[in-house]
């Protein structure tokens, strides 16, 4: 699995996240495709979650992400589902559609098939919102099978929103 994370570890850094959002009196939301709501699953693992987990959206299909999360169905068609551009859509959409005060966003390929010479199996984007500040991308390459590109996406965007928000 390409050293992936363990399902302890994932909740430890959701523990960890919690605590950060806790200590400032905020809620997160996620956005997920790619991940299918594990970071959701990684941040509601503790009890008392709800003193900082607002909500979570899995929008895994474009009209989803459309109609849930308000991305611009040009941006889709421009960029495609794996972009920067509708992981920060997707971000925004869910901080706009809570009342959380940050929210993280991630679409990618996790395989073992979809991938393609410009996005291959491991290309997963993320989007970073939080109120009054402008929204942050970026795009990351992971190792390994399916479960792995997963484990390591969850990690990510948990230890980079406890950077943001830090």
């Amino acid at each position: 699995m390409s050293g992936a994370p363990s399902q302890d570890a994932l909740e430890a850094l959701g523990r960890e996240l919690g605590a950060a959002l806790l200590e400032r009196g905020w809620r997160m939301a996620t956005a997920e495709s790619c991940t299918g709501g594990w970071i959701a699953q990684a941040m509601t693992a503790t009890p008392g979650s709800s003193d900082w987990f607002e909500c979570g959206l899995v929008t895994y299909s474009n009209a989803a992400k459309v109609s849930l999360l308000g991305v611009d169905a040009m941006t889709l068609e421009r960029h495609g589902a794996v972009s920067v551009v509708t992981a920060g859509e997707m971000a925004a959409g869910a901080l706009q559609a809570s009342g959380a005060e940050v929210a993280v966003a991630v679409t990618g390929v996790a395989g073992p098939s979809g991938g393609s010479a410009e996005k291959p199996v491991g290309t997963v984007c993320f989007g970073y919102a939080v109120r009054g500040r402008a929204t942050q991308t970026e795009r990351l390459q992971f190792p390994g099978d399916r479960h792995a590109v997963r484990a390591h996406t969850v990690a990510h965007a948990l230890r980079r929103l406890g950077e943001i928000i830090a």
